[in-house]
């Protein structure tokens, strides 16, 4: 199981980083989105999830599941949301303004 959740890991964050070399303003923002979707599972998966432990210490449990990771994960969707929507709000403005999404990388000439 544990090869499996690094192998996703690994894939997401090679089309994040893949995607956000495009010179396209829709891809970058789908980029960035798999590589915070690649730290959530990251850390998600360090917190030592166990299925019918205590999220917390208690005296009669013998384990108990870290709720701090859990914690981190719901934080990060939310601040990952509020970064998405502020991206696209302001690639729409460049669409609209320019006509088009690519990322002009050359000036034509500029010194």
């Amino acid at each position: 199981m544990e090869i499996l959740v690094a192998s996703a890991i690994g894939l997401m964050t090679a089309v994040g980083i893949y995607l956000i070399l495009r010179l396209r303003t829709f891809p970058v923002i789908v980029g960035l989105s798999m590589i915070s979707y690649a730290c959530n599972v990251f850390i998600f998966a360090s917190g030592r999830i166990v299925a019918g432990l205590p999220p917390i210490l208690s005296p009669d449990a013998a384990a108990y599941t870290d709720p701090m990771p859990q914690a981190l994960v719901l934080t990060a969707i939310v601040i990952s949301f509020g970064m998405t929507a502020v991206l696209v709000m302001m690639a729409l403005g460049a669409f609209f303004e320019a006509g088009d999404d690519r990322i002009d990388l050359d000036d034509g000439g500029a010194k």
